[in-house]
C-alpha cells in the first residue's frame, strides 16, 4: 500500500505573492515520523521558519525505530548514520544523564505530604510544602522529617534500558526506597524498592527497565522519633538508556573536559586547573590562585593563618629521640607571600620516645617490636608468663608515637562526599587527634581493623552475655559550635553501623562496646566540625582526642598481663571444659556448683563461678541464670507457690500511636519472654526497613527487646515497618518482691497499688547495650500481679504518657481504655491439684489501671523501663492453708471429708458490706434517674406555658403538675428523715399520693412517717413561676 506524505507550505500574509527561494541546509532540519505499527518511520526536513524558503528535499525512509548510537555516538540525520563525538563534547547513545543540580531538571516533579493520619491531628501537624528534595549543585538531598519527599520522573523506553544513579544513605532512621512503576501504575522491580544503607561513600545503584512508559521514584521518610535530626540521603548522576536515538553530542559541563573523541563521559579537572564548557583540556591557574578538583574557575589565595597548620610527632630515630614539628594541612591553599600572613613555626627540639605500648618492646632497633607467644610487656620488656597462667591477648594503645599499622587514617569531603588521599589524625605522643581538613565539614576518619578474637572459653549461645571481646577507649571533644564525633562498628568488612554519637565538648571519658561475634570487625571514629558546608577553615581548634584504646580477646594479639589457666601434662594451657572454672587453690578446673553461673572477671577475663540472683537457677552449662516459670515466697506464717508455665511463651505489648511533629503516627511495640525455655532468650524484634535486596532483616533477640512500628497503610509496604529494635534485657538478675535489685528501682507508684497482703513478683533485667546516657547498659522491671478473673496470659501494661481524665494532683492520668481487673479486698489463689471451679476464688473489683505522665513509653529516663502484668498466672497456687476440712454425714457407713476454701471473719464482713453498698448505689442511681426524668418533663411544660403568655394565649393554671402525676419531687421536708424513714417513704408515696378534686396541685399531707408536706406555691396571674 503506497504511503501518501503531505507537506504543507505556510506562506506567511507578508510574504503573499513573493517568489520564495530554495531552502538552504541551514535553514532547515531532519526529523523521523511517529513509528508506525510495523516499526517504520520517515525523515523528513522541517524549516526552522515556515514560509521562508521552498522546495525542501522529499521524504525517505529512516532507519528502524529500535535502531540506536553506541555511546560517544550521534546518529548523523543527513547520512542516517552513527558518527563520534568531537572532542570536548559525549553522548549516552541512547540515554541521558542529570549530574547538573543547580536547579530540579526539566521533567523531574518534586513533591512533598503529609502522612495520611487521623483528622483530629490535622491541625497540629506542620505542612509539609516544603519539605521536598533540595538541588545542592552536583547533587540533590532528601528531607530529614517525617514528611514523605518523593522525586519523580517519567520516561518512554523505545526498547530495553537501565537506569542508574549513584546515593548515599547513611542513616537508617530515614526510610529510603527507588521503585519503578509501568503506566499502569504496577511496580516492576519489587525486590530493589528498598534501599540499602551505604558504608564508604558514594554507592552505585542499578536498575534495568522495560520497553514503553516507566515512572521512577525515590522517596523519603524520616522517623525523626528521637530528638538527633537524622542525615539526608544524597542521589547524584542519574543516567537513564533506551530512550531513544541522540543527534547530537552535549558539550562537557565546565570543571570536566574530553580529550578524544568518542567520549561517552567527561572528566573532572584536578586540582589548581579549571576549564570552560565544551574543555578538551583543563588550564593551569595562576601561581597566586588555586582550585579545588572539578572547579570552572580559579580563586585568589588568601593569606595563610594558625588554621592552615598542625602539629604532629617524628618516629623515633636510632637514638630514641622524637620531634614535634609543623606541617600545613592539606591540600595547601594559603599563600605564605601574602602581607600579614601566618609561616609555619620551627620544629621543636628532640625529646626522648615514650614507652612502647603494653605488649611490645624495643627490639635491636629503635621500633617496638611485639612480644612473642606466652610472654607479656608493660611497654618496657618482654617477661614469661608465669606456671599455670597464660598470657591475656588483646591490643592496647596508649602512647602514639606513629599510627599502629592496623590502623588507618583519611578524610571524607563533607561537600561532595569523596575520599581524599589525606591523613585526617595525627598522633601527639600522649594522644591521636584530628588535623586540619581542607574544609570545616570534612569527617575526619580513623579506622581500627581487629582480625578476629579468641575467648579465654567457648562462647555458648544461651549464655548471660555473648561477649566475644570488649573495646574500651578514653577520648575528648573540644570544639566551639557544634561538633559531632561517631563511633562505628564493621562487620566483615560490611555494615559499618553506628553505634554511638557525642555533640559538642565533651569532658575526658571512657566508653566500653561490647562485641558478640566472633568476626573481622572494624572500629571507625569520625569526627565533623560542622555540618554546614563552607569554604576554608575556621574552626580548626576544634579537635576530637583519643588517650587510649584497649581490645580484649584478640587474635594474634600481644599481653600485657598473664591470667590463670588450667594447665596440661604438656606445659601449656588449656580452657576449662563448659561449666568449669579454675579453681584458684588448686589451679584446676572444677564445675560450677548448682545456684552459679560463669561470668568473665572485668579485668583479667578469666571466667569464674558467680551465684545467680534470687529466685534464679542456673542452667546446666552453667552459662546464664533463668527463671523456670516458679517461685516460692515466703510470707510470715505460711508460704506461697507461684507457678506460670503459659507465660514462658513470651507476650508483645504496644504503646498508643504517637505523633511526630508532622503528624507521623508510631508506637513501640515491646517483645517480653519472662521465663522457662533453660533461659533461652524468645523475644525477637527486628528492622525490616534497611534489610538488603533479597537478604533478611536484622533482628535483636533478647528477653525484651523494643522496636519503633508504623503502619502499613502509612508507608504503603505490604506489612508494618518496623526499625530500630534494641534490647531492653540480654539477662535476669533475679525474681523478687522487693523494688530494689543491684541498684534498679520499679517504683510502686508507676502502677495501681495492689493487694496489701500480696505483694507483685518483680523480675529485673539489664542489656548489654552500654549507651551514653545508659552507661551501666538499658533495664526492665515487669511487675506480675495476681488476678484470677484474667485467665491465660492476662493483660500487660506499660506506663505511658497522657490519659482521658486527669487526677487532680496532676500525678497521674487515668485512661478509659486500661480497664483491669484488681485484687479489692481479696486474696486469689490458682488450685495446684484440684480444678480452679473448686478453688473458691471470689469475685473481685475491677479497677482502673493508673499511669504516671511523666514516664512517657513505659520509661521515665529513657533507660529503665517499667511493665505491669496482670493475669491469674501471677496467683498463688492453693495449698492447705487455703483450705479446711469439713465432716459430712455418714451415708452407707462412710463419712466424706471435703476440702473448702477458708476465709476468714473480717473477709466475709469486707465482702457482705461490699454487697451492701452495692445494691445501695444501684438504687439511688435508679431514684436519681426517675427524678431526673420528672423534671425534664416539668421544665419543657414551663417553658411551653411562657411561650404561650407571652402570645396572648391562654395558658393552664398549672405548674406543669398534672393529674395523676406524683407531687414527691415538690415537698420540702420540715425535718431530716432518718436512712430507713426515707426509704419507707419512698416506697410509700406512689400508692397513697392524692389530687385535690378540681386542682392542678396536691393538697397538703401528712406523710406515713410523721413528716409534714408542702405544697408548690404557684400563681397563673403572674408572669414568673417559682420551684
Amino acid at each position: 500500500m503506497p504511503l501518501a506524505l503531505c507537506l504543507a507550505v505556510t506562506v506567511s500574509p507578508g510574504r503573499t505573492g513573493e517568489q520564495l527561494h530554495v531552502c538552504k541546509e541551514s535553514e532547515y532540519h531532519y526529523e523521523y515520523t511517529a513509528c508506525d505499527s510495523s516499526g517504520s518511520r520517515w525523515r523528513v526536513a522541517v524549516p526552522h521558519t515556515p514560509g521562508l524558503c521552498t522546495g525542501l528535499p522529499d521524504p525517505v525512509r529512516g532507519t528502524e525505530c529500535s535502531f540506536s548510537c553506541k555511546a560517544g555516538e550521534f546518529l548523523e540525520m543527513q547520512t542516517q548514520m552513527c558518527r563520534p563525538c568531537a572532542e570536548g563534547t559525549y553522548s549516552l547513545g541512547t540515554g541521558v544523564r542529570f549530574d547538573e543540580w543547580d536547579e530540579v531538571p526539566h521533567g523531574f516533579a518534586n513533591v512533598a505530604t503529609n502522612m495520611e493520619v487521623d483528622d483530629s491531628f490535622g491541625d497540629v501537624a506542620e505542612n509539609c510544602t516544603a519539605s521536598t528534595w533540595v538541588p545542592l549543585g552536583d547533587y540533590v538531598a532528601s528531607n530529614t522529617d517525617e514528611c514523605m519527599a518523593t522525586l519523580m520522573y517519567a520516561v518512554s523506553l523505545k526498547q530495553s534500558g537501565t537506569v542508574t544513579f549513584e546515593y548515599i544513605y547513611p542513616d537508617s532512621s530515614i526510610v529510603f526506597e527507588f521503585f519503578v512503576q509501568n503506566d499502569q501504575c504496577q511496580p516492576t522491580v519489587e525486590e530493589s524498592r528498598w534501599m540499602r544503607t551505604t558504608e564508604k561513600g558514594w554507592e552505585f545503584h542499578s536498575v534495568e527497565l522495560s520497553r514503553g512508559n516507566n515512572v521512577l521514584y525515590w522517596r523519603t521518610t524520616a522517623f525523626s522519633v528521637w530528638s538527633k535530626v537524622p542525615k539526608p540521603v544524597l542521589v547524584r548522576n542519574i543516567g537513564i538508556t533506551g530512550v531513544a536515538f541522540t543527534s547530537e553530542c552535549f558539550p562537557c559541563k565546565p570543571g570536566t573536559f574530553a580529550p578524544a573523541a568518542g567520549s561517552a563521559a567527561c572528566q573532572p579537572c584536578p586540582a589548581d586547573t579549571f576549564s570552560g564548557k565544551g574543555a578538551t583540556a583543563c588550564q593551569p591557574c595562576d601561581p597566586e590562585t588555586y582550585a579545588e578538583p572539578g572547579s570552572g574557575s580559579c580563586k585568589p589565595r588568601p593569606p595563610c593563618t594558625d588554621k592552615d597548620f598542625f602539629y604532629t610527632h617524628t618516629a623515633c630515630d636510632a637514638d630514641g629521640e622524637t620531634q614535634l614539628m609543623y606541617k600545613w594541612a592539606e591540600p595547601k591553599i594559603c599563600s605564605e607571600e601574602l602581607p600579614q600572613a601566618a609561616q609555619l613555626p620551627p620544629s621543636g627540639i628532640k625529646t626522648r620516645c615514650p614507652p612502647c605500648n603494653p605488649g611490645f618492646a624495643k627490639g635491636n632497633g629503635s621500633t617496638c617490636q611485639p612480644c612473642p607467644y606466652g610472654s607479656y610487656s608493660n611497654g618496657s620488656a618482654c617477661l614469661s608468663c608465669p606456671e599455670g597462667t597464660e598470657p591475656a591477648l588483646g591490643l592496647e594503645y596508649k602512647w602514639w608515637n606513629v599510627l599502629p599499622p592496623n590502623m588507618e587514617t583519611t578524610v571524607l569531603s563533607g561537600i561532595n562526599f569523596e575520599y581524599k588521599g589525606i591523613a585526617g589524625w595525627e598522633v601527639a605522643g600522649d594522644y591521636i587527634y584530628t588535623a586540619a581538613g581542607a574544609s570545616d565539614s570534612d569527617f575526619m576518619i580513623l579506622t581500627l581493623v581487629v582480625p578476629g578474637f579468641s575467648p579465654p572459653s567457648p562462647v555458648l549461645e544461651d549464655t548471660e552475655s555473648r561477649e566475644v571481646a570488649r573495646i574500651t577507649f578514653v577520648f575528648e571533644t573540644l570544639c566551639s559550635v557544634g561538633c559531632e564525633l561517631y563511633f562505628m562498628v564493621g562487620v566483615n568488612s560490611r555494615t559499618n553501623t553506628p553505634v554511638e554519637t557525642w555533640t559538642g565538648s565533651t569532658g575526658k571519658q571512657s566508653y566500653t562496646y561490647l562485641v558478640e561475634k566472633n568476626a573481622t570487625m572494624s572500629f571507625t571514629w569520625a569526627f565533623q566540625r560542622t555540618p554546614y558546608h563552607e569554604a576554608g577553615r575556621r574552626f580548626t581548634s576544634d579537635v576530637a582526642k583519643l588517650y587510649s584504646i584497649n581490645v580484649t580477646n584478640v587474635q594474634g594479639g600481644v599481653a600485657s598481663f598473664c591470667r590463670r589457666c588450667a594447665p596440661q601434662p604438656t606445659g601449656s594451657c588449656a580452657p576449662c571444659s563448659p561449666g568449669s572454672a579454675v579453681d584458684p587453690s588448686s589451679g584446676t578446673c572444677q564445675p560450677c556448683p548448682s545456684g552459679t553461673y560463669l561470668r568473665s572477671h572485668p579485668s583479667d577475663g578469666t571466667p569464674t563461678c558467680h551465684p545467680c540472683g534470687p529466685g534464679t537457677c542456673s542452667n546446666q552449662l552453667r552459662s546464664l541464670c533463668y527463671n523456670n516459670c516458679s517461685l516460692a515466697l515466703a510470707l510470715p506464717g505460711r508460704m506461697l507457690r507461684f507457678e506460670f508455665p503459659s507465660l514462658g511463651m513470651g507476650a508483645g505489648v504496644g504503646t498508643g500511636p504517637s505523633f511526630t511533629p508532622k503528624g507521623l503516627p508510631y508506637s513501640h511495640h515491646f517483645r517480653l519472654s519472662l521465663c522457662g525455655h533453660q533461659g533461652r532468650k524468645m523475644a525477637s524484634c527486628a528492622d525490616n526497613v534497611t534489610a538488603g535486596r533479597g537478604g533478611p532483616a536484622h533482628v535483636v533477640t533478647s528477653y525484651v527487646c523494643q522496636a519503633i512500628v508504623v503502619p502499613p497503610d502509612i508507608t504503603g509496604a505490604r506489612a508494618a515497618v518496623s526499625s530500630q529494635p534494641i534490647s531492653l534485657g540480654d539477662y535476669l538478675l533475679g525474681v523478687t518482691t522487693s523494688s530494689v535489685l543491684d541498684n534498679i528501682v520499679s517504683p510502686p507508684e508507676l502502677f495501681p497499688p495492689g493487694h496489701p497482703d500480696l505483694p507483685d513478683i518483680i523480675f529485673f533485667f539489664r542489656s548489654n547495650d552500654m549507651t551514653q546516657p545508659c552507661s551501666g547498659g538499658r533495664a526492665t522491671t515487669i511487675r506480675l500481679r495476681c488476678d484470677p478473673l484474667h485467665l491465660g496470659t492476662g493483660t500487660l501494661a506499660v506506663p505511658r504518657w497522657g490519659g482521658d481524665t486527669g487526677d487532680p494532683e496532676g500525678g497521674f492520668t487515668w485512661p478509659r481504655h486500661l480497664l483491669l481487673s484488681g485484687l479489692g479486698t481479696s486474696l486469689g489463689c490458682f488450685a495446684l491439684e484440684t480444678p480452679l471451679s473448686q478453688c473458691q476464688c471470689p469475685s473481685l473489683l475491677g479497677v482502673i489501671l493508673a499511669v504516671p505522665s511523666k514516664c512517657p513509653e513505659g520509661t521515665c529516663d529513657g533507660c529503665t523501663f517499667h511493665f505491669l502484668w496482670v493475669t491469674a498466672e501471677g496467683c498463688p497456687r492453693c495449698s492447705s492453708f487455703h483450705h479446711r476440712p469439713i465432716v459430712g454425714a455418714c451415708i452407707g457407713g462412710v463419712q466424706v471429708i471435703q476440702a473448702c476454701r477458708s476465709m476468714d471473719f473480717w473477709l466475709k464482713v469486707g465482702i457482705s458490706t461490699g454487697t451492701c453498698v452495692a445494691v445501695l448505689l444501684a438504687a439511688l442511681a435508679a431514684y436519681f434517674w426517675k427524678k431526673t426524668q420528672k423534671l425534664e418533663y416539668k421544665y419543657s411544660k414551663l417553658v411551653m406555658d411562657a411561650v404561650a403568655r407571652e402570645s396572648d394565649a391562654t395558658s393552664p393554671d398549672s405548674c406543669a403538675i398534672m393529674e395523676g402525676e406524683d407531687a414527691e419531687d415538690e415537698l420540702l421536708f420540715a425535718t431530716e428523715m432518718s436512712l430507713f424513714g426515707k426509704f419507707k417513704a419512698l416506697t410509700a408515696k406512689f400508692p397513697h399520693h392524692r389530687m385535690a378534686p378540681g386542682l392542678n396541685f396536691p393538697t397538703p399531707q401528712r406523710m406515713p412517717d410523721g413528716f409534714d408536706s408542702v405544697p408548690l406555691k404557684t400563681s397563673s396571674s403572674s408572669t414568673k413561676q417559682e420551684l
